[in-house]
């Protein structure tokens, strides 16, 4: 197994087996940069929960505590992940279940709005109400983990097939999403699961994708997000399938001992995706804590872990403080979540592999039936909430003549396929692994089983019938002479056309999870260019996984108005009727950028590797993603991101910039305490057999040794590198300290203040945005460090401060491996989009910042 380590400005490659190293020289020393895997220190907010995880660990045998750490295997239990269980103790095994928008694989659960709709609301509230509804229903299912929120991918390709699971490419605003989220999730007693960590930016080649990627980038760009979802607790982090700089990310020690177990302090565990653990010692060492699904190594355990991990256990490769921080850590997130009204552990109360009532307990050796599924009703009346993220997540693209609201027209004709009810129900496409009907939520495990689906086509006809506007309804995008027939004839005509995308083990029209362009699905272009060329009155309505191209339809002079409603949700009908008739007034804004083309956004999705065995990335674009990259070519898009209309309109004034007094920056220094262990370690091989007489379940995964005469070899590296068993004290790094950084990163530095006025007659919502130039060639002209939700009534206006931390106006110092506020002169801007500027000051500099 190689490492490969980037430092200020040169690649190091580090032989774990034999700690060499290739480069001249480095600001870090490889043994120390890697190795070995922090243990976590249990401070701070997670202090009740360390404790208690701490005494139950030290009650443990060496075959319970790898039980806990490893997963039994696919569809070897009801979940979708579980591991084993501590049945001396009474204590069951984890269950651990997708996904980022709901509960898959059960039925009475909620299909919340996707990642992308949430982010496009602007609105912190929302994003923790989302949170806190699906944490209950996790809760009320018998869940323990949460497979979400998403921030990997972040969106480096609009393409992306996953990026909807996410938030948007902008990581300051997927940050805010992530900590939100994953309060929400943690306060209804379940562990959130921050994931895909990280760089996993395409579905083509993700399971063996090397990415090559610079230290400031990966810093100031993709992890920025998760180190907001660790300083808000997350109880653990997913790593993903592809490679870092030669290492599986599951086993890579920059990536997880390093940055986010020692420079971000998480103090949670870390799990792998499914099948993404290579190696017994390679995942054990690099950082992995528990490994899902726990099945794929050879015989004779058929799993990387379990009896394997206690082999390596009792030789002395892995220490046995690394298995105990590994089940202090599960454990540890465990206790943390369970506190308040959520002390009591729900039983499992449903299969993911079956719907029926009485089905296998162990789906993959198909024996022990029983009642595996009880039905239990999770929704708690959520669907008014996911109403009001659907309606609030809808863009106002475009409004010509004020077509909108829409003021009882004398017809209306609803137009496309995706108007229209599923056939054969909301979910006749398992996995949503089809295009027919309407599109409220992407492909893939990221999905969630609709309780029903309110169709566009649906709300809308009880809309119209209450106004008595004669409706109609043309349900295919094929027929284009009865569309334009149809359109002809009404006041207004509606078009719903869509862009589906989703996981790669699902290939829907040749799209194998990544789109293949940005035009629309199912010959939506086509339909639009002709419903507008008869009807001037033209609503095209867009559910899209992220942005395609309709610079035409902005330029169309028949298109009066365009909406982005992208995947809403099983309320999705509701939520559009509402903004469609005023109901609602959008404030919905772009969370990512709408170019004229594919070749607009710089970075390139990798359709075709020179090496498909081995293919390989390097992320050179930097920093310059989406907006930031358009900005720095001069390249005007369709729609700005952060752009949205409202049914009223805002003024912005007196911009106002005060100097706080936050305290001095220290960089984090010192030795950690040495590793400690909990309990005792029996090395005896009777000790680690299974109980005289038990019977094994096939293809079940156990902790235990398979002979009581001699240990076999480890599946993987045979040879522990000194540093990766070394236990001592170890060095703090100078951006740590707490869980998401050193502290001093979320000193406030600045507060900028404004003026918003409603200046229309309706109230509304308005976002104001506020962006910094960190100063610079090498730095974008603007990044999102700011927004608030401001609700007005017509002519009313408030005051909006934002805050500005010291992490916010500072650059990645690769040599000095911490942040710094540079010299160069910085501005703020506060507008209603990246282009849409009102307001602008220069940063004036605190001598104690010594700019």
């Amino acid at each position: 197994m190689i490492l490969n380590v980037l430092s200020s400005s040169f690649l190091v490659t580090v032989s774990v087996a034999a700690l060499t190293v290739t480069a001249a020289e480095t600001p870090l020393s490889p043994a120390a940069a890697f190795f070995p895997s922090p243990w976590a220190d249990g401070g701070g907010e997670w202090a009740e929960a360390y404790a208690k995880a701490r005494a139950f660990v030290a009650n443990l045998t060496v075959t319970e505590k790898v039980n806990l750490t490893t997963g039994t295997g696919w569809e070897a239990d009801r979940c979708i992940g579980m591991t084993g269980s501590v049945p001396r103790l009474g204590f069951r095994g984890f269950c651990l279940e997708d996904g980022p928008l709901g509960v898959r694989y059960t039925d009475h659960n909620s299909a919340f709005p996707a990642g992308i709709n949430v982010a496009a609301t602007f609105s912190r509230d929302l994003m923790r109400r989302r949170g806190e509804a699906m944490g209950e229903e996790f809760n009320g299912k018998g869940i323990d983990v949460q497979l979400g929120p998403v921030a990997g991918p972040l969106g480096r390709v609009p393409q992306g097939g996953r990026n909807w699971e996410g938030f948007s490419p902008d990581p300051y605003l997927t940050g805010v999403a992530m900590a939100e989220t994953v309060r929400g999730i943690q306060s209804r007693g379940v562990i959130a699961c921050a994931k895909h960590y990280i760089l996993n930016e395409q579905e083509h080649y993700r399971n063996r994708m090397d990415v090559q990627i610079d230290d400031r980038t990966m810093h100031e760009l993709y992890l920025w997000p998760f180190a907001d979802a660790v300083r808000a607790g997350v109880g653990s982090v997913m790593c993903s399938y592809n490679k870092i700089h030669g290492d599986y990310a599951c086993e890579n020690g920059w990536t997880n001992n390093y940055l986010l177990k020692n420079e971000l302090n998480f103090q949670g565990f870390v799990m792998s995706d499914w099948g993404a653990q290579h190696t017994t010692l390679g995942s054990a060492l690099g950082g992995l804590d528990m490994a899902m699904p726990g099945d794929g190594g050879r015989p004779p355990y058929g799993a990387l872990w379990g009896g394997a991990l206690t082999e390596a256990v009792l030789k002395g490769e892995v220490p046995q403080w690394r298995l105990d921080d590994m089940v202090v850590r599960i454990m540890a997130a465990y206790y943390k979540v369970r506190t308040g009204n959520y002390t009591t552990r729900p039983e499992i109360n449903f299969s993911a592999w079956t719907k029926y009532a009485v089905g296998p307990l162990y789906s993959a050796s198909n024996q022990t039936y029983t009642v595996v599924n009880e039905f239990v009703d999770v929704q708690a009346g959520h669907g008014k909430l996911i109403r009001e993220i659907g309606a609030k997540s809808v863009v106002l693209l475009k409004n010509e003549n004020s077509i909108l609201p829409l003021k009882r027209p004398a017809s209306i004709a609803v137009i496309g396929e995706d108007a229209q009810d599923t056939p054969g129900g909301p979910n006749a496409c398992p996995e949503r692994n089809c295009t027919k009907g309407t599109l409220a939520m992407g492909y893939g495990s990221g999905t969630a089983d609709y309780p029903y689906l309110i169709s566009p086509a649906t709300a809308v006809k009880l809309q119209a019938a209450s106004d008595n506007t004669v409706f109609t309804n043309i349900s295919g995008n094929w027929d284009l002479d009865a569309a334009k027939a149809t359109a002809s004839n009404a006041s207004v005509a509606i078009v719903f056309v869509m862009a589906h995308a989703g996981e790669n083990f699902i290939t829907i029209d040749g799209n194998a999870g990544d789109r293949n362009n940005l035009t629309l699905w199912n010959g939506g272009d086509e339909l639009i260019k002709a419903v507008a060329s008869v009807n001037p009155n033209t609503i095209v309505v867009l559910h899209t996984v992220g942005p395609v191209i309709i610079e035409y339809a902005k330029q169309h002079p028949n298109i009066s108005a365009i909406l982005w409603a992208g995947l809403p949700g099983q309320e999705t009908g509701n939520g559009l009727v509402d903004v469609l008739y005023g109901k609602v007034n959008p404030q919905g804004r772009s969370p990512f950028t709408w170019g004229k083309s594919v070749e607009d956004y710089g970075a390139k999705l990798t359709f075709q590797a020179s090496n498909p065995l081995a293919p390989s990335q390097t992320f050179n674009e930097g920093i310059f993603i989406d907006y930031r990259y358009f900005d720095k070519a001069g390249i005007e898009p369709t729609y700005s991101f952060g752009s949205g209309l409202s049914y009223t309109s805002f003024s912005y004034l007196d911009i106002n910039v005060l100097v706080q007094s936050p305290t001095t920056y220290t960089a984090a220094s010192g030795l950690t305490s040495p590793a400690p262990t909990y309990g005792t370690l029996d090395r005896t091989a009777a000790a680690n057999m299974a109980p005289a007489g038990f019977k094994r379940i096939s293809p079940y995964v156990y902790p235990w040794l398979v002979n009581n005469s001699s240990l076999f070899a480890v599946n993987g590296t045979s040879i522990s590198p000194t540093a990766g068993v070394n236990g001592t004290a170890q060095p703090l790094l100078p951006a740590g300290g707490a869980p998401g950084g050193n502290p001093g990163l979320y000193d406030v530095i600045y507060t900028v203040s404004a003026v918003i006025k409603n200046t229309g007659k309706l109230a509304g919502t308005e976002i104001p945005q506020l962006y910094v130039q960190l100063g610079g060639k090498d730095n974008a002209f603007g990044v999102l460090r700011g927004f608030d939700e401001v609700a007005l009534e017509a002519n009313e206006q408030k005051t909006v401060t934002f805050n500005l931390t010291r992490r916010d106006i500072s650059n990645w110092n690769s040599s000095s491996q911490n942040w710094e506020i540079t010299n160069k002169e910085k501005f703020v801007f506060i507008g209603s989009s990246a282009l849409a500027i009102r307001l602008n000051s220069t940063l004036p500099a605190p001598p104690a910042l010594n700019w």
